[in-house]
């Protein structure tokens, strides 16, 4: 038995499509929308139009902008001799938090995953490739996340641009703060043991 009228049913399956978001979380949104001021469904419903309209692939990086340019490629006070490469934007965005990077990045908008059919030729490694043959870099910094794929990522980067003579580094990974080690897998804590440092 249906519980809901068409409209709120269909408005709940499509909220339910997002990632992240499951049947409880997309009756919430729905029924908050519903009952929204219908100048608030407009500007929701125009942001929504106008972002998908409008943002695109920076010119360089590869992040998502609606310029030709993302405002840290524009910016001319960033070390533009390193690059970061990241999966994704929210990456980038996580690591712009702390502050400490100031060089450029990459995003690669993926991982290389042979189980799910994603290769070298799906992800915007061509891109970085091309950046590495136009602009003056020394040094590539490869930020991917620690699973498999990530993995796999890192090493195939790796082994494409150690003969250009290009310096290639991965992150450290390890024990998060606050972390108990007893219940921290063995591959992250073999992680944490080889990348120590000395107090």
């Amino acid at each position: 038995m249906d519980y809901y009228s068409d409209h709120i049913k269909t408005l709940i399956d499509e909220l339910g499509r997002l990632p992240g978001v499951g049947y409880k979380s997309a009756s919430r949104l729905a029924f908050h929308i519903v009952n929204m001021p219908q100048e608030g469904v407009d500007r929701l419903v125009d942001s929504i139009r106008n972002a998908k309209a409008n943002v695109r692939y920076c010119k360089k990086c590869c992040t998502l902008t609606d310029d030709e340019y993302c405002p840290i490629c524009k910016s001319p006070g960033r070390d533009a001799s390193t690059v970061m490469v990241v999966e994704n934007s929210r990456d980038l965005a996580a690591y712009e938090k702390t502050g400490e990077y100031h060089g450029l990045y990459h995003v690669l908008h993926g991982a290389i995953s042979p189980a799910l059919g994603i290769g070298p030729a799906d992800i915007r490694l061509k891109e970085l490739m091309q950046r590495l043959e136009t602009e003056q870099i020394s040094e590539v910094i490869i930020a991917t996340n620690s699973s498999l794929e990530g993995e796999t990522t890192a090493m195939y980067i790796s082994k494409l641009i150690k003969p250009a003579g290009i310096k290639v580094s991965r992150i450290a990974s390890g024990v998060p703060v606050g972390g108990d080690l007893e219940y921290i897998d063995e591959i992250t804590l073999l992680r944490a043991l080889e990348g120590r440092v000395e107090l």
